[in-house]
């Protein structure tokens, strides 16, 4: 299959859920999918063409907090357009698997940006700088907030089954967005990395405030014990971009050694 959002021109456009539709997300159900040494890479694309390289990482745990780290780095042709080299950590409380804290440093173009975020309930409180210029704000959030690098994890072990509804907020570009959407049909999804059935999660994000700044949001997730993100598919402010899964290292996964065998042409 095409990993594509759905035509949306003539997509209606509907009222921000509140936060009494926005309900705290259910519980998520063992065993864990991710552990400590799971590395998962993927292609960047955008404006038709490869923009660059992601990396998410799962470290090893300290104090009760599993750290899992986005990193990502613009290649040549999409520096022409943005330079960009960073990478978000996000701290989770290992029971809930909700952010503690969150740090992300990144250089864009010859800026130097940082943020560091903790999470308190129903508030976030931002430290960031850009540059000489640094600033603090305290952004609330209704029932669950995550963050980028994090949110994906949970995704991973939430109950996932057709039609299933979702809504939570977000720490992201130094605001909160609220993120909701439905679970797809089951789709079957053809990678280099191998042949998957997945769930289709779609939606949208809008910032709380300012509810007319909306991007479309998909992200494609492995029906079986891994739940591998396969892929992503977003806009930001210079157009779409998408995130495909082209290689991942989950240490001790005879799955995956299973797989490499039966890919062997003899």
């Amino acid at each position: 299959m095409v990993l594509a959002a759905p035509d949306a021109g003539a997509a209606v456009v509907e009222a921000i859920p509140g936060d009494a539709e926005c309900r705290p997300l259910p519980a998520w159900r063992g065993p864990i999918a991710f552990g400590p040494g799971e590395v998962l890479e993927y292609d960047l694309d955008a404006l038709g063409a490869k923009a660059g390289r992601m990396t998410m990482s799962v470290k090893p745990p300290r104090e009760q907090r599993l750290a899992v780290e986005v990193a990502i780095e613009t290649n040549t042709f999409f520096s022409k357009v943005r330079r960009v080299k960073g990478s978000g950590t996000s701290y989770l409380n290992s029971k809930t698997l909700k952010p503690v804290r969150y740090w992300e440093d990144a250089m864009e173009n010859e800026v130097h940006r940082t943020a560091e975020v903790t999470f308190e309930p129903h508030l976030a409180h931002l430290v960031a700088t850009m540059g000489d210029r640094r600033g603090e704000a305290d952004l609330p959030f209704g029932a669950d907030g995550l963050d980028v690098a994090g949110a994906i994890y949970l995704m991973r072990q939430l109950p996932l089954k057709q039609g299933t509804a979702l809504c939570f907020d977000i720490y992201g570009i130094r605001r909160i967005w609220r993120v909701w959407g439905t679970v797809q049909p089951r789709e079957h999804v053809s990678l280099p990395v191998g042949e998957f059935e997945a769930w289709h999660l779609a939606g949208q994000a809008a910032r709380l405030d300012m509810p007319n700044a909306r991007r479309e949001v998909h992200v494609w997730i492995s029906d079986d014990p891994r739940r591998l993100p396969l892929a992503a598919l977003g806009s930001i402010d210079v157009g779409t971009i998408r995130a495909t899964l082209t290689g991942f290292n989950r240490p001790g996964d005879r799955t995956k050694e299973a797989e490499n065998k039966a890919n062997i042409k003899w």
